[in-house]
């Protein structure tokens, strides 16, 4: 089990960008680590993961070409570029990470199959 924090939240324009960071408490190589947001009165959405085993990455449909999830293990943190932000990316953030290997990548955005989860960090989009 690791803890995870998360930073790099604010308040930008529409089509700015934002690099969220997740620092882990230890190693997570060979975890599948992700990223959820959610928004006041709603349950918390897949935003994008990355399985170490096979390289895997997989993202919302929302998000796709706007943003990119990327790691650095030998710094135990899991990053989040968002580019070409929306307002409608307004949210509070979170990093989630578990050790699965071999989960398909449909399978990825199942909040469900995480375990750890860090306390969230807000974006906020104006238009």
């Amino acid at each position: 089990q690791v803890q995870l924090v998360e930073s790099g939240g604010g308040l930008v324009q529409a089509g700015s960008s934002l690099r969220l960071s997740c620092v882990a408490s230890g190693s997570i190589t060979s975890y599948t680590v992700a990223w959820f947001r959610r928004t006041p009165g709603k349950e918390r959405r897949f935003v994008a993961a990355h399985r170490w085993t096979g390289d895997v990455t997989s993202y919302a449909d929302s998000v796709k070409g706007r943003f990119t999830i990327s790691r650095d293990n030998s710094k135990n943190t899991v990053y989040l570029q968002m580019d070409s932000l929306e307002p409608e990316d307004t949210a509070d953030y979170y990093c989630a990470a578990s050790r699965m290997l071999s989960t398909p990548a449909r399978n990825l955005g199942d909040m469900r199959l995480y375990r750890d989860w860090g306390q969230g960090t807000q974006v906020t989009v104006s238009s």
